[in-house]
């Protein structure tokens, strides 16, 4: 993977695209005069993470850019910070102040709304094992400008980890979190996902596996959480007990850790 930037970018844009390659540990190239479609094409075969003044775009050479943006995710803020209830949330039993780690980050969506619930007070920290999502969503979380100033604070709430969940999950002490949530890809897709299918070229597309839904009932010290198509198998093949909803194509599934409040 390489980082660069739009055409003529300022001094901040170049010194953000710079740092981002130093973390991430991979080249930073600089733009120059090539339009995107050649920037592509001279390095094949990789992907392209580019750094604009007001987003992030990640490129593969055959498939349409990938933007980082909280998409539904800020509707669905919008509606929290309005009092409104959200199915996840409550399937979670998450309070304001709870800890929350996102094994499965993709673009932090479901990230995004626990910090925005969660508060101040809160702890949330989202994983992502695929090293260009990574980039994405850390350059999108830290700049990304939504027009509403607490989103905008949650956002940059969130620690963004670098990591595979399993690995990560083996590392925590017990009872060290209050929430760990499952978001993983479906091993059938919602063929009217339209939003997910880019996310979906990106990602670790790895089934779930009980070893880390193990790891992540210990670490828990409230739930477990798993969103998944409506009736899937994965359910009852990691043991969750499945919260099914009026006509919603997805469900979540809990394991609920000692006694609920």
């Amino acid at each position: 993977m390489i980082i660069t930037t739009g055409n003529g970018p300022i001094p901040e844009i170049v010194l953000r695209a710079q740092t981002l390659a130093d973390r991430l540990n991979v080249e930073y190239k600089p733009r120059g005069t090539l339009s995107l479609p050649k920037l592509v094409e001279r390095y094949q075969d990789q992907e392209v993470l580019v750094v604009l003044q007001e987003a992030v775009r990640l490129l593969r050479p055959g498939l349409p850019p990938l933007q980082f943006h909280p998409s539904m995710g800020f509707v669905r803020a919008k509606r929290v910070l309005k009092g409104e209830s959200d199915p996840m949330l409550e399937a979670a039993g998450m309070e304001p102040g709870d800890s929350v780690l996102d094994c499965t980050a993709g673009l932090g969506t479901d990230s995004l709304l626990f910090a925005v619930y969660g508060g101040e007070n809160s702890e949330i920290t989202a994983l992502e094992s695929s090293l260009p999502l990574y980039g994405l969503l850390l350059e999108g979380m830290s700049h990304y400008t939504s027009g509403q100033e607490k989103v905008n604070a949650a956002l940059r709430r969130i620690k963004v980890v670098y990591s595979d969940h399993l690995h990560y999950l083996k590392d925590q002490q017990d009872n060290s979190v209050d929430i760990v949530y499952f978001d993983p890809m479906f091993r059938q897709p919602l063929t009217d996902s339209a939003a997910i299918s880019p996310l979906r070229q990106f990602a670790n597309g790895a089934a779930l596996s009980p070893e880390s839904v193990a790891e992540a009932v210990r670490v828990a010290r409230k739930a477990v959480l798993l969103k998944e198509k409506s009736l899937s198998g994965e359910f009852g093949r990691l043991g969750f007990t499945e919260l099914l909803r009026n006509n919603s194509k997805t469900s979540y599934g809990v394991i609920q850790i000692g006694n609920p409040s």
